[in-house]
């Protein structure tokens, strides 16, 4: 039996733009199209009803914006997992879409096999950056200072903590350090757990704020 797709809501007020990520998906095997927005309420309206396994969200939107998007599906506990694209890639940008919860943030010049590559990435569990935030997220991270207690962490916990911070999978670190992919995936819960955070690009965002990676 072949492996279910990963459904995918597409939103973004720009019709060219929204076409031409929605015909990327579209050519995807792996990947669904239920459904496209033009505005933030149809999209939030459409992740309610159809329940995505992915939202490609753009930060700016009339109605709702990305960021009212993220805060509507964290407070109502929807399963979608939203990846925001943007034209505006500034540090404390990406610093509040993920620490809203977003689980990707592309600049919109990714092309458009990074953005799907990117959609099954985060169906998968796993969180993108956009190689080109990253240096403005960790800047935004340092200039808001170390705070709150530096919770203790094992050594396993530490290597894991730092190839995340490379961005390695799950089955990247367990081939590194020899280890089954479902106990790495152990680790990063525990990791998750004493960080307060729920995905890999908060983890590190919040490991950076407590000054546990350099």
């Amino acid at each position: 039996m072949a492996p279910a797709r990963v459904t995918v809501l597409v939103a973004d007020d720009h019709p060219l733009f929204r076409d031409g990520i929605a015909r990327a998906v579209k050519e995807r095997p792996d990947l669904e199209l239920v459904a496209e927005a033009a505005d933030g309420r149809a999209a939030l309206d459409g992740i309610r009803e159809l329940a995505p396994a992915v939202a490609i969200v753009d930060l700016r939107l009339p109605e709702l914006d990305g960021m009212d998007i993220l805060n509507a599906v964290k407070r109502d506990g929807l399963a979608t997992r939203i990846l925001m694209l943007s034209a505006s890639t500034e540090g404390p940008l990406v610093f509040q879409a993920v620490s809203a919860g977003a689980a990707g943030y592309l600049s919109k010049n990714a092309d458009r096999t990074a953005v799907c590559d990117a959609v099954a990435a985060i169906a998968r569990g796993e969180s993108v950056l956009d190689p080109g935030v990253q240096g403005g997220l960790f800047a935004e991270v340092r200039s808001r200072g170390v705070a709150g207690e530096r919770p203790v962490l094992t050594q396993r916990e530490n290597e894991i903590l730092r190839l995340i911070a490379e961005g390695k999978s799950a089955p990247d670190i367990s081939r590194e350090l020899f280890l089954s992919t479902a106990t790495v995936k152990t680790h990063l819960g525990h990791l998750y757990e004493k960080l307060g955070v729920s995905d890999r690009a908060a983890c590190v965002a919040e490991a950076m704020r407590r000054g546990l990676l350099e």
